[in-house]
């Protein structure tokens, strides 16, 4: 027996089978919990026709809906398509199918970016017409006015000297602060939406820093981090520790690496038996995604390596969405060899291979 069976989580669908997701699910002794139930096709990038990227996904997002109709809570850690499907997804062909489950969500009020503001609120209120309601019966005015700004915090990922790149890189996190001040305007302005509990048991919660105690499971969806670099235009993430048998599970959600530093100190502390990672994207190298940061999540895994020794890291996701992924992080693997750390994608779990290997 695995010890991902022995703990009762399964890989519902990651990016190494074809489409992109990050889809968990713990059994408990309450029922399944649900993370992350979207998956979306690959971009045009990807070798495969857009026929069979579809296709793909169609299998994904059944494979995915089959574990929702069976769980009792779901969390959702941000609203980009690949982490959340609408209920009225055709592939799902079931509208009604977040009745009566509790979903745990990311704050759609604070610490999101304009456009998963919007997401959000189109989520939730799909799910409330199925009900014969609407959001606007759940807004009110904001319940805050102060957003610390999170890069504060980053003392070490701040300190760091990056030699000839620190002049780009004091343009850029000049331009971020101006593009966090825009987003305090809307989060103290726009209207917010309430929690929500409905008749039928359906709950809509905000997950961000809670802790939640499900059966012989317990879930801390930590605050929101930052969806890649710092002031990452993507926004915010609440990745999440599970703690089940005496075994600590930390699921990185989009943190691309993780490419801030801080984060890689946190899971060093945090010291988890498996580590659910999405890797840097390699596919963006590096028009999109530039060297340095490519440099500084190899650096932080190889960090978390050195300092620490899971039994497990499933590293997937936005890694495995072009041909020369394993080459361009080749070190952490070799990193991994030497330290007898096991760091696999969520197919070679499965016993096959990366999709994109195959290609």
């Amino acid at each position: 027996m695995s010890i991902l069976e022995k703990i009762g989580l399964e890989l519902i669908w990651f990016d190494s089978m074809g489409a992109k997701s990050s889809s968990l699910a713990i059994k408990t002794s309450k029922g399944y919990v649900v993370v992350d139930p979207g998956a979306a096709a690959m971009q045009p990038s990807y070798p495969l026709s857009s026929s069979k990227k579809r296709e793909l996904r169609r299998i994904a997002i059944k494979k995915i809906a089959e574990y929702v109709r069976l769980s009792g809570l779901i969390i959702i850690t941000h609203y980009h398509y690949d982490h959340h499907f609408l209920p009225i997804d055709t592939d799902v062909n079931d509208p009604h199918i977040f009745n009566g489950k509790k979903l745990c969500i990311k704050n759609p009020n604070k610490y999101i970016n304009e456009s998963q503001w919007n997401r959000s609120r189109k989520f939730i209120n799909e799910i409330l017409k199925q009900h014969n309601l609407s959001i606007e019966s759940f807004e009110s005015d904001p319940l805050e006015t102060e957003f610390p700004d999170p890069v504060q915090d980053l003392e070490k990922a701040m300190s760091r000297d990056y030699g000839d790149y620190m002049r780009r890189r004091e343009e850029i996190l000049f331009k971020g602060r101006k593009w966090f001040n825009k987003l305090v305007d809307l989060w103290s302005n726009g209207r917010w939406v309430n929690e929500i509990r409905l008749n039928d048991n359906t709950e809509i919660t905000w997950c961000d820093g809670r802790c939640i105690d499900y059966g012989d499971t317990e879930l801390h969806v930590l605050n929101p981090w930052f969806h890649g670099i710092e002031y990452d235009r993507t926004g915010w993430v609440t990745p999440i520790i599970i703690k089940k048998k005496n075994f600590t599970i930390f699921y990185s959600s989009d943190l691309m690496g993780p490419i801030i530093e801080d984060y890689a100190d946190y899971i060093i502390k945090l010291d988890p038996d498996i580590i659910v990672l999405d890797g840097p994207p390699t596919y963006l190298f590096p028009y999109l995604f530039n060297r340095i940061n490519l440099q500084r999540s190899i650096d932080n895994l190889i960090y978390i390596i050195q300092n620490i020794t899971p039994d497990l890291i499933i590293y997937d996701h936005h890694l495995l969405r072009e041909k020369k992924w394993r080459t361009r992080v080749k070190k952490v693997f070799e990193e991994a060899k030497k330290h007898d750390v096991l760091i696999i994608t969520a197919s070679e779990y499965f016993g096959n291979k990366p999709l994109i290997d195959t290609l």
